[in-house]
């Protein structure tokens, strides 16, 4: 099996020599490259070719939140797991926002992390458990709040088969994964792509990810 190509950012050498160790026993990983900062990141993304980017969410210089929408436009394909101490639902929305794909808390074991940037990789979104009632009582407080109407009237527009193929975009899942899940080609999906970016006005992974959560249409953590 090809081992999933991993790229660590973070201010702390620490931490980057931490992770790596914790990376280096299963044949399952390889780190690649590391970063000290977002902008060392986003300069480097093409030249190490990451599978997944474990990114720091604070770092002094340029937030993680920040470049994940521009590391995406660099590397369409690679998946973003957040990382931080952090354990406010709104970081974690804010992540889901932006455009990564899991956030996992600086405090987690080894094992955890190696299950996270696995799930990430296969196209799952990853949450550390410790989360789940954070997470779960910010989303209550949103659907409690009287909202007119749920879904804008741009949204209203897609036909439910861009609805779908939106969700799938929101969850960062690429073209060809999105053909893979629904049976579809992948030539299909860029068109419906294309037709829902037209509709909505928007041009980037990151904004189409915020109009799903904030619509909606995707929770995080599900």
């Amino acid at each position: 099996m090809t081992p999933i190509r991993v790229m660590v950012v973070d201010d702390h050498s620490v931490v980057r020599e931490g992770i790596r160790h914790v990376l280096s026993e299963p044949a399952q990983f390889t780190v690649v490259g590391e970063a000290s900062s977002a902008a060392e990141a986003i300069a480097s993304v093409l030249t190490w070719s990451p599978d997944v980017i474990v990114l720091d969410i604070s770092m002094p210089g340029g937030s993680g939140l920040h470049a994940v929408a521009e590391l995406l436009e660099r590397a369409p394909n690679v998946r973003v797991l957040m990382l931080s101490v952090h354990d406010d639902a709104e970081y974690v929305l804010e992540s889901v926002r932006a455009g990564a794909h899991g956030y996992l808390r600086k405090d987690s074991t080894p094992a955890e992390l190696r299950s996270a940037i696995a799930a990430v990789h296969a196209g799952e979104a990853y949450y550390s458990p410790q989360l789940a009632g954070v997470l779960a009582d910010a989303l209550r407080g949103r659907s409690e709040r009287p909202v007119e109407p749920t879904v804008p009237k741009s949204a209203a527009l897609l036909t439910a088969r861009e609805r779908e193929i939106l969700a799938h975009i929101a969850y960062g899942a690429t073209n060809r994964e999105i053909g893979t899940r629904l049976g579809i080609s992948t030539r299909t999906v860029e068109a419906h792509r294309n037709s829902l970016m037209r509709k909505l006005g928007i041009r980037t992974v990151a904004g189409l990810t915020r109009l799903a959560i904030e619509q909606g249409i995707v929770r995080p953590g599900s």
